[in-house]
């Protein structure tokens, strides 16, 4: 069987790494893949990112099963192409992945249908944005409605930052179409959890739980990033909170679709605050695994992937369970010079320990060039831990973390710091 990943990532790679367990796989093909997928013997990449020529890719190869990684691709329609020439994809539609693609649509959406969210307004003009914000002040969140690459959200602990985000945003343009219309938020207090689900358009398989670390720099100071580390299982998700976030939030949002005639496919990433009553509210929805969060989680995954995704295609997600390492599951961000702004590229990576039962390292910005592994992006590498415990974890990431060299690399020295404190 050959099986076709989609995406350059680290949670690609991490994909990729598990679908090549299954004892079913003659090869995996990562398009375009990174320098670890290429260092693979069970991994082969393939320069293609466009979803036409990737549908020709799998009609020639006869791929089995395509996995789409990143949200780019799925707003762009690869589902719907990959369908209409009858090739199996695991993903939602385009009209799907508006869930993600468009904060305004998800937000009307959740309104709709009752799903907890914080206040919204949406805005195209920047002078009533600018209006609005000064009648509510701050804190206050302000989100570009498109796809931004990880830059369109604005936490503005003051009002001078909030009306600089509408300037940049609707005024200056520096988002082109994806900032062209904004979403203004409450700011919601609490801790945030990932909480991610497989969908066939009516079963859900809820996958671990997990908590990313956004912020660039040790107790959550500096500026937003796309992810500086997670952990899986996430404490703040009691087994409580976890029936209820089915019950309030996941559950209506996958009857939802249905009734609005979108029936939803694929990974379902819905990011939560919780407050400290133990409430949650939905910040936003990911059409995709999360990355950092899908390392630690396929770290931890004992069940064969592949046999979970043909289920997920063939509508019957019902009818199987997931077997989890009892471990506890981290990964450390290690980030290149520059990121998140301007990332620094070419500096050769070196030191990056063998794969152990205890810790492996997946790639994301990285690439082979003459036989040596150098940065080739903003988050380089996603180091992950297994242990007993996180603070066991933590030991096994950050020992290989240290072994690991690149000029001006970036990472934090706290990530699970909030599963530490948490009282058992």
């Amino acid at each position: 069987m050959k099986i076709l990943v989609v995406g350059s990532g680290g949670r690609e790679h991490a994909l990729a790494w598990k679908i090549a367990q299954s004892e079913r796989i003659q090869m995996v093909y990562v398009a375009p893949g990174n320098g670890g997928t290429a260092s693979d013997s069970r991994l082969e990449n393939m320069p293609l990112s466009d979803p036409a020529a990737l549908a020709l890719f799998a009609q020639r190869e006869h791929i089995a099963l395509t996995v789409v990684g990143p949200e780019t691709p799925l707003a762009a329609g690869i589902v719907d192409l990959f369908r209409e020439k009858g090739l199996k994809i695991f993903g939602p539609t385009k009209q799907a992945a508006q869930l993600e693609s468009s904060k305004d649509f998800a937000k009307a959406f959740m309104q709709r249908h009752g799903i907890p969210t914080a206040r919204y307004q949406t805005f195209t003009d920047s002078a009533a944005a600018h209006a609005y914000i000064d009648q509510h002040g701050a804190p206050i969140v302000i989100k570009a409605d498109g796809l931004a690459a990880g830059k369109g959200v604005v936490v503005a602990m003051e009002i001078g930052e909030a009306h600089a985000a509408i300037d940049m945003m609707l005024s200056d343009n520096q988002l082109g179409n994806a900032g062209a219309r904004v979403v203004i938020e409450e700011f919601l207090e609490g801790e945030e959890a990932s909480f991610i689900v497989m969908v066939d358009g009516k079963n859900i398989l809820p996958l671990a739980t997990s908590q990313d670390h956004k912020r660039l720099a040790d107790h959550d100071q500096g500026p937003n990033t796309g992810g500086m580390g997670a952990y899986s299982p996430a404490p703040i998700v009691t087994p409580a909170l976890h029936a209820r976030v089915m019950r309030e939030i996941i559950i209506p949002t996958v009857q939802g679709m249905a009734k609005d005639g979108i029936p939803f496919t694929g990974f379902l990433y819905a990011g939560l605050m919780i407050d400290k009553a133990g409430n949650a509210k939905t910040l936003e929805f990911n059409c995709r695994m999360g990355d950092p969060e899908t390392q630690p989680i396929m770290a931890r995954l004992k069940t064969d992937l592949v046999t979970v995704i043909e289920h997920a295609v063939a509508g019957t997600l019902d009818t199987i369970e997931l077997e989890w390492d009892r471990r506890t599951a981290l990964g450390v961000v290690m980030a290149a010079a520059g990121y998140p702004d301007a990332p620094r590229g070419g500096d050769i990576i070196s030191g990056i320990p063998a794969e152990t039962t205890d810790c492996v390292t997946f790639h994301a910005g990285t690439r082979q060039v003459d036989g040596k592994l150098i940065t080739a992006g903003g988050r380089v590498l996603c180091v992950v831990g297994l242990g007993d415990s996180v603070k066991m974890a933590q030991k096994q990431a950050y020992e290989a973390v240290d072994q690991i060299a690149f000029e001006g690399a970036q990472f934090r020295r706290d990530i699970g710091w909030r599963a530490v404190k948490r009282p058992a």
